[in-house]
């Protein structure tokens, strides 16, 4: 996945067709979305690998429910 084409405030979605949230930035190997995109109010952390194709919008290989199981908070160690 070419990160490059990965920007800030991009909306995400998962194969659901929901959006998950919005790109806060790009570190690393990881998205770390906006903490006023999530119901609680945190920054959550989910992998590139996570990512099926970026157009206007970032794509997910998952469902938002998937997603939101599996996410970290900013404060916690990313998935792999």
């Amino acid at each position: 996945m070419n990160t490059q084409n990965i920007r800030e405030h991009m909306e995400v979605f998962g194969t659901c067709g929901n959006r998950l949230g919005t790109v806060d930035r790009v570190e690393g190997n990881n998205i770390k979305l906006t903490k006023n995109s999530a119901p609680d109010g945190q920054h959550h952390v989910i992998p590139v690998t996570w990512v099926a194709n970026v157009d206007d919008v970032v794509h997910l290989n998952k469902t938002c429910g998937e997603a939101k199981r599996l996410w970290q908070t900013e404060t916690s160690n990313a998935p792999v």
